[in-house]
């Protein structure tokens, strides 16, 4: 039977396909694969497979590699100083607690269905193809923000650590408006030697990031260590300004909360480690270890530092922006230029695991036709989706090249805490719905409820004037969700079991995870939501331009199977990858 013709092979045939957009959107957009689909042909679109190179070790490395950057060293003064003072060790381990259970449901999807879409794969199969595109864009986008960000800041943290001042591998371009007129080469060779090595090998990568995170470790301790060594324990309840609130609590529990929250960005790059699931050996095994070993790793040397930070100096004498490197200025300047090269390892090992994971994102996106599928390729050489790592990687080092590093910090953040917060939302409606055997509407209902009662308690939060009525509302808006929770436990049954691993304590623990990325959204400035909303706004152009009838052409190919209109039920045999490996 002869194939119906594509909406792009002639002018005339895309705007026939324009006019059936309001059609082609509501057939596609709420469109779901199957886990079977995306393990078996789906994945084949990419022509050669990934290499299965990876074992626990190695996620654990990247895992690492993902989260610690340079940042954190900028973010534990902030928050101490600002928020939480000494307790700023209690809001890591508040802060490394959520991240943990994010981490659970990346780790339920990615044993299940180990492919490298990561979350986009994980919203395509529950909540449609509309929702998994949306929060996809997002995500690269902010993937590409945050590389080039993060490049730029490799070349300010190098300079501190030589002595060479950033204006001398920076020049001006007058021609060019300010904010983009600072012109970083070293930032575009750091981006595009990245590249190189993620395009040439995967296993290859995780060695690199391996040494390189061991190197910014053994600095991250030796910090710690001088720490201990030269601080003083009454730094922890004793503030330099006598007028300044003393204690190991000096702001409150609110100051520890408000502290969790700004430090919470810090563990930011898990998610990355979900997209190598296609390239690992043993998945069953290695990812629950990989995954959520990482996030316990990262929360123990988060909280050594916030400690030795605090005994180096009282709360109130901590320099915002340079915090530990401010604190050992003067006395030992050495140990200041130690800072400086451990972030700089810190910095290439963040950069390497996020362009390692956006790659794998586009690689997805395209195996699933909303964007050409040339980026869905992967080399019958080096097992690596080159196609998507070169485009990236380029796009990234153009935008390293000239955008200023305050405009790009200003874009990034909301996109994850977004997809965080959908991924939630996402392992709940799995567990309970089975398509076209169990209505959908009892768990969309009892999600709803729950996220309108996280976002009254995030506004009271930051809105409501402090006083009992607050803390009442707070309470209440706690109570509720509790109650809430409780009933939909109670009254709506599970109808899917993981077979090999998932979330304990359904569904109190995605419920928590929920409730707190909600609040941490409403933590952000409101130049994320603007950002936040012109690339969704954008992304929902592209959708309905090219990505709609892109898909509805793979369709009616048969490059693309569930449909909505034509749902079936997913037997336990079409749930599992005949080459899932225990």
């Amino acid at each position: 039977m002869e194939s119906p013709p594509s909406s792009f092979s002639t002018f005339r045939s895309y705007l026939r396909a324009l006019a059936q957009t309001p059609s082609r959107f509501a057939h596609r957009a709420p469109s779901v694969s199957s886990s079977y689909e995306e393990l078996s042909w789906v994945k084949s679109r990419s022509g050669s497979n990934m290499h299965k190179s990876l074992r626990w070790y190695d996620l654990i490395g990247l895992g690492i590699g993902g989260m610690v950057g340079a940042g954190v060293f900028v973010t534990t003064g902030r928050a101490s100083s600002l928020y939480a003072g000494p307790a700023i060790l209690i809001s890591y381990a508040i802060s490394g607690l959520c991240a943990l259970l994010s981490a659970f449901c990346y780790t339920e999807f990615a044993v299940h269905m180990p492919v490298a879409g990561g979350a986009f794969s994980y919203l395509r199969i529950t909540f449609g193809e509309f929702a998994a595109f949306l929060t996809g864009a997002n995500l690269i986008m902010e993937y590409v923000m945050s590389n080039a960000a993060v490049a730029r800041g490799f070349t300010s943290y190098l300079s501190a650590a030589i002595g060479i001042p950033t204006t001398k591998w920076r020049f001006t371009a007058a021609a060019l408006p300010k904010g983009f007129n600072e012109i970083d080469l070293l930032a575009v060779a750091v981006v595009l030697t990245v590249t190189l090595i993620i395009c040439y090998s995967t296993r290859e990568s995780s060695i690199l990031n391996m040494i390189l995170t061991t190197l910014h470790i053994l600095f991250i301790i030796f910090v710690v260590l001088m720490g201990f060594w030269k601080g003083d324990w009454n730094n922890f309840t004793r503030p330099m300004n006598p007028n300044c609130p003393s204690g190991f609590f000096p702001y409150g529990p609110s100051g520890v909360f408000n502290g969790a929250a700004m430090v919470y960005f810090s563990y930011i790059g898990y998610d990355a480690v979900s997209t190598m699931a296609e390239e690992v050996r043993y998945p069953i095994k290695d990812i629950p270890i990989g995954v959520t070993g990482s996030v316990v790793i990262v929360t123990i040397l988060y909280c050594l530092m916030a400690a030795s930070m605090s005994m180096l100096l009282p709360y109130d004498m901590i320099d915002v922006e340079a915090p530990f490197a401010a604190a050992f200025s003067g006395r030992w300047e050495w140990v200041s230029k130690v800072i400086g090269v451990g972030a700089s390892f810190g910095i290439l090992t963040s950069l390497l695991v996020a362009m390692l994971g956006q790659a794998r994102y586009m690689c997805v996106i395209g195996r699933s036709s909303v964007v050409p599928a040339w980026f869905a390729r992967v080399h019958s050489k080096t097992f690596t989706p080159l196609n998507a790592s070169a485009f990236l990687g380029i796009f990234t080092a153009a935008i390293a090249l000239f955008t200023d590093l305050n405009i790009l910090l200003n874009l990034i953040s909301i996109g994850t805490l977004f997809v965080y917060y959908m991924v939630a939302n996402a392992v709940i409606y799995r567990r309970y719905v089975v398509i076209g055997i169990t209505k959908p509407w009892p768990i969309l209902s009892f999600l709803c409820l729950l996220t309108l009662t996280s976002l009254l308690f995030t506004l009271s939060w930051h809105f409501a004037p402090s006083g009992s009525s607050k803390s009442f509302l707070l309470g209440l808006c706690i109570g509720l969700a509790t109650a809430i929770t409780l009933i939909f436990r109670h009254t709506v049954p599970q109808v899917r079991k993981p077979e090999f691993w998932g979330v304990p304590f359904m569904p109190w623990l995605p419920s928590i995870s929920i409730f707190m990325n909600i609040f941490l959204l409403g933590s952000l400035d409101g130049l994320s939501y603007v950002r936040f909303g012109f690339f969704s706004g954008l992304a929902l152009l592209v959708y309905v331009l090219y990505s709609v009838h892109a898909s509805f052409d793979a369709e009616a190919e048969g490059f693309l199977g569930v449909k909505n209109g034509e749902m079936i039920r997913e037997s336990t045999e079409s749930e599992e990858d005949p080459n899932h490996k225990v």
